[in-house]
């Protein structure tokens, strides 16, 4: 059941009305009466080496979900973007698969420290959350072409979604981009630990979106030079919209 909090679907820069998501929602099937799309993550009995590579021995024959439409439910053909996902007891893993037409990324790079405002360049992101009574409360996490990272804790509902850019998760990433075949690979070990206290275990839930996020970022409006692409759309120029998390499930 999904509840709805007005008060966390704003943010604090964002005034759209409310109705255009929750019409969304709806059609998506994201309402209070149906259960929320679930995604699978396939248990590895070990931990693997970040290749950012999907033929990858704990990558290949591992059935992700596919992402070809933008925040508003608009389809995306041209971007199309695979995500996959495996845990063990430690870690969680997820794999972005991005096909791209033209790359905007950061002219200097910085790969040893996250880079904050990773978030005007492009980049794949997961919001992941353990708890379900504050759906306000989640963690982000990105990933560049570059291999850049940031990490965010997220409380909507007592502070800006980027105010908690200096917590820090212990996260590892690593990306490789095919220009000749205009695709780029993102892979993130985020620590189980920094979601949530409790234990991996098979049949686990948490709460979950996926983005990726292209284009050049321009002022004061970014909506026809960028493409938001999600999971779960939300139906509003803003990614920060708990109420359209589906679930991430821990599967054997």
């Amino acid at each position: 059941m999904i509840i709805f909090h007005l008060s966390t679907v704003f943010c604090p820069c964002y005034t759209e009305p409310m109705l255009p998501a929750l019409l969304l929602l709806a059609a998506f099937g994201l309402t209070s009466a149906q259960e929320p799309a679930v995604f699978t993550s396939k248990h590895s009995a070990a931990d693997f080496e970040l290749t950012a590579d999907p033929d990858a021995a704990p990558w290949r024959n591992i059935k992700g979900v596919v992402i070809e439409h933008d925040r508003d439910g608009r389809p995306v053909p041209s971007l199309r973007t695979e995500i996959r996902s495996r845990w063990t007891d430690t870690n969680l893993y997820f794999l972005f698969i991005c096909r791209y037409e033209v790359l905007h990324v950061k002219p200097d790079p910085v790969t040893t420290e996250e880079t904050n405002g990773l978030y005007y360049w492009d980049v794949a992101e997961v919001f992941v959350g353990s708890d379900f009574k504050n759906i306000g409360r989640y963690k982000e996490f990105e990933v560049s072409p570059q291999g850049e990272w940031i990490d965010l804790d997220i409380d909507l509902e007592h502070s800006k979604p980027i105010d908690g850019w200096t917590w820090n998760s212990g996260m590892r990433v690593r990306a490789r981009i095919d220009a000749e075949n205009k695709t780029w690979y993102g892979e993130m070990c985020i620590p189980v630990k920094a979601i949530d206290a409790k234990p991996s275990r098979e049949g686990r839930e948490m709460r979950l979106n996926l983005f990726r996020i292209q284009g050049p970022f321009k002022v004061p409006s970014d909506r026809t030079s960028r493409t938001y692409l999600a999971w779960r759309p939300t139906g509003i120029h803003n990614s920060h919209v708990p109420e359209a998390f589906g679930l991430l499930r821990l599967e054997k």
